[in-house]
């Protein structure tokens, strides 16, 4: 059964007025991808939070950081895996499969994290993640001090709760518009 072809339960402007930069980094999208992705199409309904969202985004996730693109990715997906995100379990899970090259590992974190066999880093990255996403009145000095046992310094501390927040808040918006993720990614790396 195929998942619903909508893109988000709101309507969308039928020809969105995308900004010269905006319209380019589509157009990027199209080439690298060979689609846009329907959380971008979404946020055509609100330009300037579109912007916002692309900044964000590209800083976070494919920005320079000392967690690679595949712990961001990985995070991504256990953060979206305690909150049901559909969208971002779909959107993300593909990220993994392709940077991974491991369609296991992809599958697993989408369902349940704790049966992959992960390196103590990936466990601690992990396990922080999910913590602070479904109990974070109990993340304490016990848990900071598990990550930095599994050798993360401050700086790869603060982006790991920074890209914690950012999908915990984008799981929200995704799932409260009711976004579908392109079917492209079903398929992709596999």
């Amino acid at each position: 059964m195929p998942q619903p072809k909508h893109v988000m339960a709101l309507k969308l402007p039928k020809a969105p007025k995308l900004d010269p930069a905006t319209a380019a980094y589509f157009k990027l999208c199209e080439e690298k991808l060979g689609f846009v992705p329907n959380v971008l199409k979404a946020y055509t309904a609100r330009p300037e939070k579109l912007r916002n969202f692309i900044a964000t985004y590209n800083t976070l996730m494919l920005g320079e950081s000392k967690l690679t693109k595949l712990e961001r990715e990985m995070v991504a997906v256990v953060v979206s895996c305690a909150n049901h995100c559909y969208y971002c379990l779909v959107a993300h899970g593909q990220a993994v499969r392709r940077l991974s090259g491991d369609p296991e590992l992809g599958e697993m974190l989408t369902k349940n994290y704790r049966v992959a066999e992960l390196s103590p880093r990936h466990r601690a990255l992990l396990d922080f993640a999910w913590k602070l996403t479904e109990t974070p009145s109990k993340v304490d000095g016990g848990d900071r001090a598990a990550l930095r046992k599994a050798g993360l310094g401050e700086e790869e501390y603060f982006d790991l709760c920074d890209v914690i927040a950012f999908f915990n808040a984008s799981n929200r918006m995704a799932t409260g518009l009711d976004m579908m993720p392109n079917r492209e990614y079903h398929k992709s790396d596999r």
